[in-house]
């Protein structure tokens, strides 16, 4: 029989909590797609200021995602009540805005002098776009991973 190297016995070792990361991460690419979509609904269609978008938009994407999360990434879970379940999910999730959106507005206009010195014919409105998309997409990165371990330590403790 041969033998395993140590990464293999690793991931053996933690299948389950791999499976859960990998449903969480699909389930967050869910609510990424609520977020930049009702971000962008708001803050290009209808002219709102960034900030007050992205928190509309995070919030709806939070609520998404515990739905999924508490129905299918942890189905075990529900030996809390929704209500404390969902504060805790929320206060995690408030965290993971305040990095979010500092990041969102740190980010987005060097993202887009750097687009704009890449592609120096770039149309102004153009290069905004994709530097504030380019700044979400590195918070939604970093909260993602914030989002998953605090969770998991404390919004759902109670799985095996």
């Amino acid at each position: 029989m041969e033998k395993m190297s140590p990464i293999q016995a690793w991931i053996n070792e933690h299948r389950q909590e791999l499976t859960r990361f990998l449903k969480f991460a699909v389930v967050g690419a869910i609510g990424a797609v609520v977020d930049f979509g009702i971000l962008y609904l708001l803050h290009r269609v209808v002219g709102w200021n960034i900030v007050l978008s992205n928190t509309l938009s995070f919030t709806c994407a939070v609520i998404s995602n515990f739905t999924w999360n508490r129905y299918w990434t942890y189905p075990d879970s529900r030996s809390k009540p929704i209500v404390s379940q969902l504060g805790q999910f929320f206060v995690v999730n408030i965290l993971g805005w305040a990095i979010n959106t500092g990041l969102l507005s740190l980010l987005r206009l060097p993202l887009t002098g750097l687009t704009q010195s890449l592609f120096t014919s770039i149309d102004p409105e153009l290069a905004y776009t994709i530097g504030y998309n380019g700044a979400k997409v590195i918070a939604t990165g970093v909260v993602m991973f914030w989002n998953f371990f605090i969770n998991r330590l404390w919004t759902y403790n109670d799985v095996e």
